[in-house]
């Protein structure tokens, strides 16, 4: 199939990008970014924006940025930015080991990491990342600028904060402490697939002592989250395998799947038990 018919803006600056938005917003106009979920969904008639709104041509957008405790990721940079690490530290192992997850090579080549925060799809790696890390999002309209935390930004399943006249201008994910040890896991029926459950854990280990332990699961509800009650088992103790299981326990307990019938949750709670698990078990390799 071919999309509906739609008026193309390219645009130099952000200014007038917010704009042609503010004008065209009210007939669905959309923010072109990386496109890998709203032109499939366009060609399938699936999505009918009558404008789109190209902002590749911002140079200011392409941008990583490193500040002295974050990490600024410009709209327009794309996944395959974070093949190799982007930063010293912690933070830069963490992105490239992630990235490898999204999708295929092609889709890391034109996708982009905001442009996957805006969709807010809940299998969403990057989703997953930006909650677990407590990520600033930016946001720009005519009225001016603002920012959420993600656990703010994030409403639902395809569902954020962004008022139709917003976009996303730039992400700062927090630069981690040299003694962060962190793990990821993710399970999907095949490579490349979207992910059935997804888990990343991070804590400072301190005289052999978890502190400022984070456990985000993804891909099993609405959206991706933190699960507090995973992380109350794990602060200030000995990294150990049976606190491991009793986390990835109390996580399993936590999560409310999406899924309508008995067994389909309790296939994503023995789901969740695993990745948890496993993402736990990762950050000690080192240890």
């Amino acid at each position: 199939m071919k999309p509906s018919s739609f008026e193309y803006h390219e645009v130099r600056t952000v200014q007038q990008a917010v704009e042609i938005l503010a004008e065209v917003c009210a007939d669905d106009g959309r923010i072109l970014a990386g496109g890998q979920t709203l032109v499939p969904a366009m060609a399938m008639r699936l999505a009918r924006p009558a404008h789109l709104v190209d902002i590749n041509r911002i140079p200011e957008l392409a941008v990583l940025t490193v500040q002295s405790d974050h990490l600024s990721i410009g709209a327009c940079v794309r996944h395959a930015a974070f093949h190799e690490p982007v930063v010293d530290g912690p933070l830069g192992h963490l992105l490239a080991i992630v990235v490898r997850h999204i999708a295929h090579l092609p889709i890391r080549m034109r996708g982009t990491f905001c442009g996957s925060l805006a969709n807010a799809d809940a299998a969403s790696e990057w989703c997953l990342v930006a909650v677990t890390l407590n990520a600033n999002i930016h946001m720009r309209s005519i009225r001016g600028e603002r920012s959420l935390r993600a656990s703010e930004f994030f409403l639902g399943y395809m569902s954020t904060a962004m008022e139709p006249d917003e976009m996303l201008v730039a992400t700062d994910l927090p630069l981690l402490p040299e003694d962060t040890h962190f793990g990821f896991e993710e399970y999907s029926r095949r490579a490349g697939d979207f992910a059935q459950a997804m888990c990343l854990v991070s804590f400072e280990l301190r005289n052999d002592v978890m502190f400022g332990v984070r456990v985000g699961v993804g891909a099993v509800e609405g959206a991706a989250r933190r699960l507090a009650e995973a992380e109350a088992v794990l602060e200030s103790q000995i990294p150990c395998l049976e606190c491991f299981a009793r986390a990835a326990d109390a996580a399993a307990q936590a999560i409310e799947p999406s899924e309508p019938g008995d067994e389909e949750r309790q296939y994503k709670r023995e789901l969740v038990r695993t990745v948890v698990l496993r993402a736990l078990q990762k950050t000690i390799t080192a240890v």
